[in-house]
C-alpha cells in the first residue's frame, strides 16, 4: 500500500475532541467490560487522536467503559487518521486510531517513539458509497462504473451504463456530483485501494488517503461528506457506513451478484485476507482482498486500528492505555461498538491472536 506524506497536522479545539471521564480496567479482559463489577482504582488522564470513522465506536467504548471505572479521563480528536498517525508518531497523543496501518517509515518512526508498536484491528467497519438522488434509494453499480463516476467520466444519472443494472430504476437526466474528503483520509487511501484492486484500468490513480480526482466537491471529515451529499441532489460520496443514515446507498458488484453494505459482509473481507508479515510480533496490519468474488462478501471495508507503545514513560499512563485497549478488543466492547457504530465485532479467533499485543504494553520500567 502505497502512502505520500502527511500534511501538517491542525490540532482541533479541545471541546471538538471526544471526552468522557472513565476509569481504565484491571489485565485482560476481564477489566474493563463495563458489567457493573468493582471500580479499577486507577485514575489519570490519556489522550488519543485519529480516524473520524472511530468516533461513534470510541463514544461507546467510552461509555461501556465508565461503569467500572470511575477515576480515569479518556480523550479522543477525530482529526482524522493522517492526523492521528502523526500526533502518535511524534508523541502528541498516548494513542492512535488510524484507517490504515503505518507505512514502513512511519513504523520506523513509531518505533523511535516507543520502542515495537502495538498495532491491531479494533474496528472493521463497510464503507458505503451514499448518495442522494431524489426518488431513489438503491442502487446496483459494478466496481467499474463506481470508478468512472468517482473518475468523472460517467457524469449523469441516466448514463447507460449505471441503467443497464438498474433496470427498474427510474433514473433522471441530472448531473451527478461527486463528493470527496478534502483531508487526507484513511477512509479515502480504503476506498481508493478498493477502486485500484476491482476496477482496473478504470482507476488509473495511485492509492494515496489524499483524493486523486481534481473537479468534485470535497468535504472535510466524514461528517463533512455526509453532510454535503445530504445536501444536494444527485451527489454521491462515500462514508464510513455508521454515518450514512437515511441517505441511499449502493449495492457493490462482486463475481455475479451485487451485494448490500452489512457488518456481516464486511467481516468476510477480512476472513479472506492475509497478515502483512515482517513488522513485528505486535503489528497485526492486514492486506485486504478487495478484488475478492467470494459470495455475500462487501469489499468496500475499512480496517481501522488502535495504535500504542510497548514502552511508554509514565507507568501509570501504560496501565491505562493496557486497559482501554483490553476493553476495545473484549466481547462487551466490540458488542458496544457494533450497537452504537454498526461495526463486525471482531472473532474470538482474532481477539486471542492479537491479546499478547496488548499484553505488551507497558513502561519498561
Amino acid at each position: 500500500m502505497k502512502r505520500y506524506p502527511l500534511g501538517r497536522v491542525v490540532a482541533l479545539p479541545a471541546a471538538a475532541a471526544l471526552t468522557l471521564g472513565i476509569a481504565a480496567c484491571g489485565s485482560a479482559n476481564e477489566q474493563g467490560g463495563g458489567q457493573g463489577g468493582d471500580d479499577s482504582g486507577l485514575s489519570g488522564t490519556i489522550s488519543g487522536a485519529g480516524a473520524s470513522s472511530q468516533e461513534a465506536a470510541q463514544k461507546a467504548w467510552q461509555a461501556s467503559f465508565l461503569d467500572n471505572n470511575s477515576g480515569v479521563t479518556v480523550n479522543y480528536d477525530p482529526i482524522g487518521s493522517g492526523g492521528g498517525r502523526e500526533q502518535f508518531i511524534n508523541g502528541g497523543s498516548d494513542f492512535g486510531g488510524s484507517d490504515a496501518y503505518l507505512d514502513d517509515e512511519e513504523l520506523a518512526a513509531a518505533k523511535e517513539r516507543c520502542g515495537d508498536v502495538v498495532e491491531i484491528p479494533t474496528y472493521v467497519s463497510p464503507v458505503a458509497v451514499i448518495f442522494n438522488l431524489e426518488g431513489v434509494e438503491e442502487l446496483n453499480l459494478k466496481p467499474e462504473t463506481i470508478a468512472k463516476i468517482f473518475n468523472q467520466k460517467i457524469t449523469k444519472w441516466n448514463d447507460p451504463e449505471i441503467a443497464a443494472d438498474n433496470p427498474n430504476v427510474d433514473l433522471p437526466d441530472l448531473a451527478i456530483t461527486p463528493v470527496n474528503r478534502s483531508d487526507e483520509s484513511g477512509t479515502t487511501e480504503n476506498f481508493v485501494e478498493y477502486l485500484k484492486a476491482a476496477a482496473g484500468d478504470e482507476w488509473p490513480h495511485e492509492v494515496s488517503g489524499d483524493w486523486p480526482v481534481e473537479g468534485g466537491e470535497a468535504a472535510q471529515g466524514t461528517s463533512g461528506v455526509v453532510q454535503a451529499v445530504s445536501n444536494g441532489n444527485g451527489t454521491i460520496g462515500y462514508a464510513d457506513a455508521s454515518m450514512a443514515g437515511d441517505l441511499g446507498t449502493v449495492k457493490v458488484g462482486v463475481g455475479d451478484e451485487f451485494v448490500a453494505y452489512s457488518p456481516q459482509a464486511a467481516a468476510k473481507v477480512l476472513e479472506v485476507s492475509e497478515r502483512v508479515e515482517g513488522r513485528g510480533d505486535y503489528s497485526f496490519a492486514y492486506e485486504l482482498a478487495r478484488d475478492t468474488t467470494e459470495e455475500g462478501t462487501y469489499p468496500i471495508v475499512l480496517v481501522s486500528y488502535a495504535l500504542a507503545c510497548t514502552n511508554y514513560d509514565d507507568p501509570a499512563k501504560a496501565e491505562i492505555v493496557k486497559a482501554y485497549f483490553n476493553h476495545m478488543i473484549s466481547s462487551e466492547g466490540q458488542q458496544a461498538s457494533a450497537d452504537n457504530a454498526g461495526s463486525a465485532p471482531i472473532s474470538d479467533a482474532l481477539r486471542k491472536e492479537i491479546q499478547p499485543a496488548v499484553d505488551a504494553i507497558g513502561s519498561g520500567s
